[in-house]
């Protein structure tokens, strides 16, 4: 019996002991200090930390697989952040599509170096080794950066960001319809047509409004006046092109007046020129008429010297000798004289 009471005792003590020991063990290990992460998360908010001292920036999704490969790395890299004298931050692509698309990350993990506001992609591994090389021997200064509309605080980019923001908002709410309601996806697409149509209505009633106000309608007078002053000047422009044709008109005719009267002159001249020729031609085959006359009345007196030609015929040899040369001359004369008239009626015409 006493063997079997003190059992139950002995069992009771033991556990009333670990419970004593367990009780003093556990706010020891509750004390210690769990380890902070030296990451710094970036939001929409305080992202324009990055444009003072040197920062490296990770984004990354919580689906990624190559970017949970590389958080351990990125943690230590946080972690010799004061020894290297850098800020290291890291951004939720998901939580903030706002600023994936301000620094337009089409890949994940995609890695950023700024330096007092000028950014670069790092494009090597996100291995500690890498990126503590590529701070402690400058790396970073033989890669160009993004300057102009790439750079994430010019106007493009914050644009840009905007609408990363409103797709990430639609995204997040297409998931609601479709996860947490239960709503089928072609509904949620129907209800998306329908208030992008009802938007760019209302949008576009917005800016007429706006237009009306802006706009100040000019008073009736000066309306007026001004719908007169446009008919003068088309008036005045009408008539000044009229004027051009006019004159081009005229000075065509004049011109051609001239040529005709050139042209006229110029046959005139060849006509005088033609009848001088025809003139001296005349007076050349007259001329050569008078010689042969006149060689004929000469050689006339030798052959009545001779006794035996007067006896035979003195009649014939005084009319037959003269005449046949003569009149073979004449219708030569005659005959050129033609042709060169003709000539000069054809060319007249």
């Amino acid at each position: 019996m006493a063997g079997g009471r003190c059992g139950p005792l002995l069992t009771a003590l033991l556990a009333a002991g670990v419970a004593v020991t367990a009780a003093t063990e556990d706010p020891e290990q509750a004390a210690l200090p769990v380890e902070q992460s030296r990451v710094q998360p970036m939001t929409a908010s305080n992202w324009t930390l990055v444009m003072q001292g040197e920062w490296m920036l990770k984004f990354y999704a919580p689906w990624c697989p190559s970017c949970q490969q590389t958080d351990s790395e990125w943690e230590t890299f946080a972690k010799n952040g004061e020894i290297l004298q850098i800020s290291v931050g890291k951004v939720d692509v998901i939580q903030e599509p706002g600023l994936s698309g301000r620094f337009f990350v089409t890949t994940l993990p995609a890695f950023f170096h700024a330096k007092d506001g000028i950014f670069r992609r790092y494009r090597g591994p996100g291995i500690f080794e890498d990126l503590q090389n590529y701070i402690l021997e400058k790396k970073w200064q033989s890669v160009e950066p993004l300057t102009g509309w790439k750079s994430p605080a010019s106007l493009t980019m914050s644009g840009m960001a905007g609408l990363f923001s409103i797709s990430g908002k639609i995204w997040h709410l297409h998931n609601y319809f479709t996860v947490t309601l239960g709503v089928p996806a072609w509904c949620s697409y129907v209800f998306f047509v329908i208030a992008t149509l009802v938007f760019g209505l209302f949008m576009g009633l917005v800016l007429v409004v706006i237009s009306e106000c802006i706009y100040v309608p000019l008073p009736r007078h000066l309306s007026e006046r001004s719908g007169q002053n446009l008919r003068s000047q088309e008036a005045h422009r009408a008539e000044q092109l009229q004027d051009a044709e006019e004159e081009k008109d005229d000075s065509n005719e004049e011109e051609n007046k001239d040529s005709l009267v050139d042209e006229e002159e110029e046959k005139e001249d060849l006509g005088d020129e033609d009848e001088v020729e025809d003139e001296e031609e005349e007076d050349n085959a007259a001329a050569g008429v008078e010689e042969e006359r006149s060689d004929t009345n000469d050689q006339g007196p030798l052959r009545e010297g001779s006794g035996a030609q007067k006896e035979i015929e003195p009649e014939e040899t005084e009319d037959d000798v003269p005449e046949q040369p003569c009149s073979a001359d004449t219708e030569v004369v005659e005959d050129s004289l033609r042709q060169r008239k003709s000539q000069h009626a054809d060319k007249g015409l």
